[in-house]
């Protein structure tokens, strides 16, 4: 009888199998989610639909996730967390070139995101129609508000009324574009409704924010 091969220190064998296989029934599930949420939408989709997909059970998927509910929420945080990091990366290595123009950094990150837009165009179409569980508008406000604070220090903006004005005119643009591109039809569309976006960003940012010319001694 041969000797059992030694194993590492600190490593599990059957823990690594577990996890692995954990972490391969998630994947399974939220990829059998996505197909049946974009074709069927969140509110006529069902669970059923969802575990057959994936080849999986109801138990397994509540113990997973807790419901469908939460296996619509995992899948947005999936697409969110790719979204910006596509976003974060395209802006990190323009800077890592040499970048430090503050429309051209920008304009990379928000390119990057409506190339995603356009690359998971079945998924941002789902979540733009709004079709989701309670509470998930509150969610995307949320997560919204973290998107303007991220664009205010990338932009070096000021806590005033005009600068929190003008990000917010920014972002939304990034954002309604983002639905136009998951909408089109063609990529050559979807390269049009990207361009468009940036040149309007580009006119936006040409004079920087408004800044209103004050009396002195009177509110800003």
């Amino acid at each position: 009888m041969e000797p059992a091969e030694r194993q590492p220190r600190g490593k599990s064998p059957a823990g690594s199998w577990q996890w692995a296989r954990t972490a391969g029934t998630q994947r399974a599930l939220l990829d059998a989610a996505r197909a049946v949420f974009t074709e069927q939408g969140f509110a006529d989709a069902s669970i059923a639909d969802v575990v057959e997909r994936a080849g999986s059970s109801v138990g397994s998927l509540y113990h997973h996730f807790g419901g469908k509910s939460e296996l619509f929420i995992a899948l947005w945080q999936d697409y969110q967390q790719a979204q910006e990091a596509a976003a974060s990366e395209a802006v990190a290595r323009a800077r890592k070139a040499g970048v430090t123009d503050l429309f051209e950094l920008f304009s990379a990150g928000a390119r990057a995101y409506l190339e995603s837009c356009w690359q998971c165009r079945d998924l941002a179409a789902l979540f733009y129609a709004g079709d989701g569980p309670p509470g998930f508008e509150v969610m995307q406000r949320r997560r919204g508000r973290e998107w303007l604070s991220q664009n205010d220090v990338l932009l070096r903006l000021s806590d005033t009324s005009s600068d929190r004005l003008y990000v917010t005119i920014l972002t939304s643009m990034i954002g309604e574009g983002g639905r136009e591109v998951a909408a089109a039809r063609t990529r050559r569309q979807a390269t049009q409704v990207i361009d468009a976006v940036i040149e309007y960003v580009r006119l936006l940012m040409t004079g920087g924010p408004y800044r209103p010319d004050s009396p002195p001694g009177a509110p800003s």
